[in-house]
């Protein structure tokens, strides 16, 4: 694959990522009966809710910045491993008559994630101070 057709590629799970957990956090900020509802489930209301919204904000943020998006990337697979094992355990994959859909998100976040960490890989690695950068 050329660099353009990759660079496009990229800026999409990017913006995928970033974009929907965006979206999520006017739920989470407004305290949203939903949003309210799954972290009381948790036992994590309501600071668990500002908490993780704020993580997402993060993560969005250093997702979109290409010289940080393998550090939003391996942050946002960690919050959405937490999701959808919330889902699979506590939850449901259906929360309150969603079809699914918040699931399905997180989901789609993690993939998107784990997608760019696999193509910025070597920019994760040269973060670690101590790993020999010629290897």
């Amino acid at each position: 694959m050329t660099s353009v057709p990759l660079n496009i590629l990229t800026w999409l799970f990017r913006l995928a990522a970033a974009i929907i957990m965006l979206q999520t956090l006017y739920f989470k900020f407004s305290a949203a009966p939903e949003s309210v509802y799954i972290f009381s489930t948790l036992g994590l209301e309501p600071w668990g809710r500002i908490g993780i919204g704020s993580l997402e904000l993060i993560a969005s943020i250093l997702i979109v910045i290409p010289k940080t998006t393998s550090l939003g990337a391996l942050l946002a697979v960690g919050i959405m491993a937490g999701a959808i094992l919330s889902h699979l355990t506590k939850l449901g994959i259906v929360v309150q008559n969603d079809g699914g859909q918040l699931f399905t998100l997180a989901l789609a976040v993690f993939i998107c994630s784990a997608i760019l960490l696999i193509i910025y890989r070597k920019q994760l690695i040269a973060y670690i101070p101590f790993i020999n950068q010629q290897a």
